[in-house]
């Protein structure tokens, strides 16, 4: 194992009932921008118990934040917080709504020009706007971590940002919020979890043992819980352990000291920008194609997996190929189609865009071993056909 800082500011208010609890959590006199998207928490009683927590405090609203927050409408809200004198932002929303606050955050405390240069130039955002969050729709971790994704609609662009300064202050998960969850979004963000414990987890052996056992335990905990929660979305106790398992998946610690991946996502990003696929099925279509272009180099890490996470057994080179399969079994019984031709139509130039992009940009080495550049990913996203 590498050595490793771990530190996470954010303060967790975990349970049935702490929406409630978010008074004690933003400062006194605060104004406070509350951010969300479609308006889904009006209609389930989150919007309510938010705007009751909210009495003591100024505050303007903002919705309509999209599944895959836009530049352009974030935009807006950025000039509500310079107009306004905002002082506290509160995203009440899944992912998306946290990365569009993330983003508002570090714009907030941007010197520069154009808040785009923060993705475009890949600005670490060490200072930001103090923000908290009421999660809505477990899947992305954003509620625990300091990452964000932003989509800039007029060129079809979706970047990543990130820095210390954009960890939430605190975040408020009631497993309860699930009961309301539609059932394409519950598979979702079942599917984005699991793809986030493969992207720190299944790289190269690396005697980080007790963070492989970590990985594992998520993964199956995924296994076991994901088909029953789109099931039963009612039930507290498979609500608690799906909504703890996409925390964990990307709060930052099973990543410390061990390789990580991420070109299954940066690959997958593409795939969004450019076709308007979820998130999540973008990784389920690019994912597995990614494991099988580099099999030689993920073999012994896809043997483990495919031992200690789906029971499987025989010689390596064997147990790894079944252990694709059952992913992609996996990835099926959770209603994913893991190809890209299921997904979006006119999708024949998609490889050669993906390819001229990361040229452009000189994304050269993605991946463990840093073997993955605009060739490779065109390969990757042509099996995805």
């Amino acid at each position: 194992m590498n050595n490793f800082e771990f530190q996470n500011p954010v303060k967790i208010l975990f349970g049935k009932g702490q929406i409630e609890n978010i008074k004690n959590e933003i400062p006194a006199n605060s104004k406070v921008l509350m951010l969300y998207g479609g308006g889904s928490i009006k209609r389930n009683g989150i919007y309510e118990q938010v705007k009751d927590a909210l009495e003591a405090y100024e505050v303007i609203e903002f919705g309509g934040i999209p599944a895959n927050p836009e530049y352009e409408i974030l935009m807006e809200a950025y000039r509500i917080i310079k107009s306004e004198n905002i002082d506290f932002l509160l995203a009440v929303g899944g992912g998306s709504v946290i990365d569009g606050t993330k983003f508002l955050s570090g714009a907030a405390a941007y010197d520069g020009e154009d808040p785009w240069e923060i993705l475009a130039q890949g600005i670490p955002s060490l200072t930001g706007m103090p923000f908290g969050t009421v999660l809505t729709l477990p899947a992305t971790g954003s509620e625990m971590n300091s990452g964000a994704v932003i989509t800039k609609a007029s060129t079809q662009e979706k970047r990543v940002m990130g820095g210390k300064g954009l960890f939430p202050r605190f975040s408020v998960l009631d497993p309860s919020v699930v009961y309301s969850i539609p059932l394409r979004q519950l598979q979702n963000g079942v599917i984005d979890a699991y793809v986030h414990v493969m992207e720190q987890y299944l790289t190269y052996s690396h005697n980080a043992y007790i963070q492989d056992r970590f990985s594992e335990g998520i993964l199956q905990t995924l296994i076991e819980v994901g088909p029953r929660i789109v099931e039963n979305p009612n039930d507290y106790d498979l609500a608690a352990s799906f909504m703890w398992s996409c925390t964990m998946a990307l709060n930052g610690l099973i990543q410390k000291g061990v390789p990580t991946d991420w070109a299954t996502h940066m690959i997958g990003h593409e795939l969004t920008a450019l076709h308007g696929i979820d998130h999540a099925r973008t990784l389920a279509i690019i994912g597995p194609n990614l494991y099988k272009h580099q099999f030689a180099n993920k073999k012994e890490k896809l043997a483990q997996y495919g031992k200690r996470v789906w029971g499987l057994s025989g010689d390596d080179e064997s147990v790894a190929r079944q252990a694709i399969e059952q992913t992609i079994a996996f990835y099926h019984q959770m209603g994913m189609k893991t190809k890209l031709s299921e997904n979006a139509e006119n999708y024949d130039q998609t490889s050669q865009v993906v390819y001229d992009r990361f040229e452009e940009r000189g994304w050269l080495e993605m991946g463990e071993r840093k073997e993955i550049g605009p060739k490779e990913a065109k390969e990757i996203v042509e099996m995805s056909y």
